[in-house]
């Protein structure tokens, strides 16, 4: 078993990072890059310096979801500086997709490969002084995932969210997700159930076209937290899609206001770690 060691002190360019936050899910479609992207967003409209590393090396989407494009990626003496998407610097981004000739293409790269990238990544980001650090992972349980694992160990890392769908529950996905966040010594600071019924584009109501409530039951099965679900959104969906910040644009929908509750009650729990 891997030693997280959630009250080790962190050193390097991770020494003025608060929280280090995983984001996990048990297979791909659930929603997860969306999830990361819209707590982080939640969390800087609470106040909060907010970071993303993005290594889901299946598909790096977060920068077209922040509307952040391809820059160029520069360097400091502590190592790769990140990419800030807001004047204010409150919310840095760092992803894979930046160093890809074509973020569109596949990563086909053995193994070792991806381990010394993942390493570099936890290590050679100059984040400077940041609340929460939010992970962006590849789906499903690999390589990636224990290199993250082993390379956060030496650091402050204080657990995991777990992201998943009504359907995605029923599938055994997610249990073995959990299965894996036991035997590597990650912490599950709680789950996400996404998509959870279908918010009307005309009338705002939200329906429960889908099964809901595996999420909150899976959570209880496990003696996990349930941070809370967020309903499949038009509005939302095209806020991603066009790198629009969702919380600036609809900050009265209930959509909006299930992920800043979502995000709240994440920081309660950190605050207990």
């Amino acid at each position: 078993m891997f030693d997280s060691r959630p009250n080790a002190e962190p050193d390097g360019n991770l020494s003025q990072v608060r929280h280090v936050v995983l984001v996990l899910s048990g297979k791909g479609g659930v929603g997860k890059s969306t999830i990361t992207t819209e707590l982080a967003l939640a969390l800087r409209h609470a106040g909060k310096k907010v970071g993303i590393l993005d290594i889901d090396l299946c598909g790096p989407s977060i920068p077209r979801m922040l509307s952040v494009g391809r820059p160029d990626v520069h360097q400091c003496d502590s190592g790769w500086v990140p990419v800030y998407t807001d004047t204010q610097k409150s919310l840095a981004l760092m992803s894979i997709g930046f160093l890809l000739e074509d973020p569109d293409e596949a990563v086909v790269w053995r193994g070792p490969k991806k381990t010394a990238l993942i390493g570099q990544f936890v290590s050679d980001v100059a984040w400077g002084e940041l609340d929460v650090l939010l992970v962006d992972t590849p789906p499903g349980t690999s390589d990636e995932h224990l290199a993250v694992v082993e390379n956060l160990k030496k650091h402050r890392m204080d657990g995991a969210i777990l992201v998943t769908t009504p359907q995605a529950v029923s599938t055994g996905d997610v249990r073995r997700e959990i299965t894996f966040c036991k035997k590597t010594g990650v912490r599950i600071l709680g789950i996400v159930e996404n998509m959870s019924g279908f918010v009307c584009p005309h009338c705002s109501e939200c329906s429960n076209i889908f099964s809901k409530g595996g999420g909150e039951e899976l959570a209880k099965l496990t003696g996990s937290v349930f941070l809370g679900s967020v309903p499949l959104d038009p509005l939302l969906s095209a806020s991603i899609e066009e790198g629009r910040d969702f919380a600036q644009s609809f900050p009265d929908s209930a959509t909006f206001s299930a992920i800043s509750s979502i995000s709240q009650t994440l920081l309660n729990s950190l605050q207990s770690v």
